[in-house]
């Protein structure tokens, strides 16, 4: 069996170059060849763990991606929201504003983007034009209940 070491250490080099092959399950693609929504996908994975600094890095990529985008757009301005950075979660709304207009889903987060910022009366605005659009929305009536509670315990309700 002469030929055996020479099989065998063959053998071990495809074997070898077969491993080498195979890829991690968690391998990622560099960025050219990732799909385009990527960044919108790990915005609205970081937003729902609730690492909103991460989530708006991702939003903000997802924009300038695709600057059409409203869900990025909407992310990205929700972000700003929980960052408390309400200048550019503003001017985020306006450019959501201006590519679908005034949806219960957009009401809906200005109502609660107002109540973060205190502003109780444009608040319950927002969401009762919210809750007109869609009224078994459960998540505009929880906001809507959120204003009520909030209204009661800073010394009284909304009008």
């Amino acid at each position: 069996m002469r030929g055996t070491p020479t099989l065998v250490v063959g053998l071990s080099i495809l074997i070898g170059a077969l491993l080498l092959g195979c890829r991690h399950p968690g391998w990622l693609p560099p960025g050219d060849e990732r799909p385009s929504d990527e960044p919108l996908y790990l915005a609205k994975l970081q937003y729902s763990n609730g690492n909103y600094g991460l989530a708006e890095q991702y939003y903000r990529r997802a924009v300038e991606a695709n600057e059409n985008s409203v869900d990025a757009w909407l992310g990205l301005a929700a972000s700003y929201d929980r960052l408390r950075r309400f200048d550019l979660a503003d001017r985020a709304y306006g450019e959501v504003v201006s590519k679908v207009g005034y949806t219960p889903a957009v009401l809906n987060n200005l109502g609660y983007h107002e109540l973060l910022k205190g502003n109780l009366v444009e608040a319950r605005k927002h969401l009762k034009a919210a809750a007109a659009q869609d009224p078994d929305n459960p998540h505009i009536q929880y906001n809507l209940q959120l204003l009520r509670t909030w209204a009661q315990s800073h010394g009284g309700a909304v009008q």
